[in-house]
């Protein structure tokens, strides 16, 4: 009886939630207090994809789901982001039968990272992808390898691991476990022989705290690295970017797959191929797979075009207190090579957590609007004297710089004069302050 009334009282809580835009996880939240132990006593598809790390979840999640929609398999997966125990509970739940039987060939889940663990308490997924681990929302993260041990427990052998092989900290998850399988990225054109960013995560072994050597790198402290210490290195991938053109908007899978970039980003690049290798691995076709992924454009609104004014516009939406995230958004600009405008908007820190630190901020590589293209840099929202003091501290032209904590007023100045290209580059819970003014006309996708 609790098994059916947790059910019923779930899928009544959604469809409340729905009609009032609201939801996502109140009901698993009540479910699990009628039933703690409801995701043990569901029948569960044959194949479980659970995504997790501290970037490209949603976006790789969104992709998994779309390639194998083509591939003609009916997917539930949380849409909605809600990604802790209670939302992936109302995801179940919801798409669950009286009887406690999910209705779908695959359940997709992106799981947060810090709560995987009792997430998957009572089940364990066929195939488990871990895309990465930075420096994440300190307030709630402190630092990678904590959060590496807090996801831990999540790993078990009943599942098929998918790893980042360039990762060396989220490569430790395949110690002692038997079904592991690698995506990489070779040697190319933005590789590099010495690290970017502010700080250097890869600067020691994760496993024997020695210093670590690299043949390259990507980004930050993804690369080819070893240990000679203790052997740890990055293992040949079994899925890998054969050829990169970013500039050309193409990648290559394995020597055989080309597809075309909506968006020209590494961290695309990665989601792709941890999207690929996984769907490739649950019976996809690599050419189903590709086709899929060809052009894809996010519907989560990482990347939105809009226009404003005579400016054509792209916002770029990262994680805030996540420098990783802002570091790639930043390449990206530094990247398209022609005269564009910036507005950096920091008016929110944490979705979640009421606090003013902005230690993060220093963390970011804001060097890398130090270039002759960037013609204006406007910073805007709460934050922005702080975005200032920061600023002040780079090789920025200062007389580039203009403050304006307002956002509405920097936008209608933005909008006023010029016709360069503008990118926004601002968080989650700041960048419908941004498309909600009457000014901004967001481009259909």
């Amino acid at each position: 009886m609790r098994k059916l009334l947790a059910i019923v009282v779930c899928k009544l809580g959604r469809a409340v939630g729905k009609l009032i835009g609201r939801g996502s996880s109140l009901p698993g939240k009540y479910a699990l207090k009628i039933c703690p132990d409801i995701l043990r006593r569901v029948t569960l598809p044959g194949t479980i994809i659970a995504v997790t790390g501290s970037n490209g979840k949603t976006s790789t999640v969104e992709m998994i789901a779309a390639i194998l929609r083509a591939d003609g398999k009916k997917v539930v997966y949380n849409e909605e982001g809600s990604n802790q125990i209670e939302g992936v509970t109302t995801l179940v739940l919801t798409h669950a039968t009286l009887g406690g039987r999910v209705k779908a060939d695959v359940l997709l889940i992106e799981s947060d990272e810090r709560y995987a663990a009792q997430s998957f308490r009572y089940f364990a997924p066929t195939h488990f992808v871990i895309t990465n681990l930075y420096r994440d929302q300190l307030t709630r993260n402190g630092h990678p390898e904590w959060v590496f041990d807090s996801l831990k427990p999540a790993v078990t052998p009943a599942s098929t691991l998918v790893l980042n092989a360039d990762d060396p900290l989220s490569s430790c998850f395949a110690v002692g476990q038997p079904r592991v399988k690698w995506f990489g990225l070779e040697r190319c054109a933005i590789s590099s022989e010495t690290p970017s960013g502010v700080y250097r995560d890869g600067a020691y072994c994760p496993l024997c705290k020695q210093p670590m050597e690299y043949d390259y790198y990507h980004y930050n402290q993804i690369g080819a690295y070893r240990c000679p210490h203790c052997g740890h290195h990055r293992p040949e991938p079994d899925f890998r970017v054969t050829a990169l053109d970013l500039p050309g908007g193409t990648l290559t899978i394995d020597g055989a797959q080309t597809i075309s970039l909506a968006f020209r980003s590494i961290y695309n690049v990665y989601n792709i191929l941890a999207a690929y290798s996984v769907c490739v691995l649950t019976g996809t076709a690599p050419e189903t797979a590709a086709g899929a992924l060809s052009n894809y454009i996010l519907k989560t609104g990482r990347m939105v075009r809009f226009t404003l004014g005579q400016h054509s516009g792209m916002l770029l939406t990262s994680k805030h207190e996540n420098s990783v995230a802002y570091d790639t958004n930043l390449r990206y600009i530094r990247d398209c090579g022609e005269a564009c405008s910036v507005l950096v908007i920091v008016d929110a820190i944490s979705r979640k957590y009421f606090t003013g630190e902005t230690s993060w901020l220093w963390d970011i590589d804001f060097d890398l609007l130090a270039y002759g293209h960037v013609k204006k840099i406007l910073l805007s929202g709460r934050y922005a004297n702080d975005l200032a003091v920061r600023f002040g501290c780079t090789a920025v032209d200062q007389d580039r710089i203009q403050v304006c904590p307002d956002i509405r007023e920097a936008v209608e100045g933005l909008e006023a004069q010029g016709s360069e290209a503008l990118f926004v580059v601002t968080c989650f819970s700041d960048k419908d302050k941004l498309l909600h003014l009457p000014a901004v006309h967001k481009e259909a996708q």
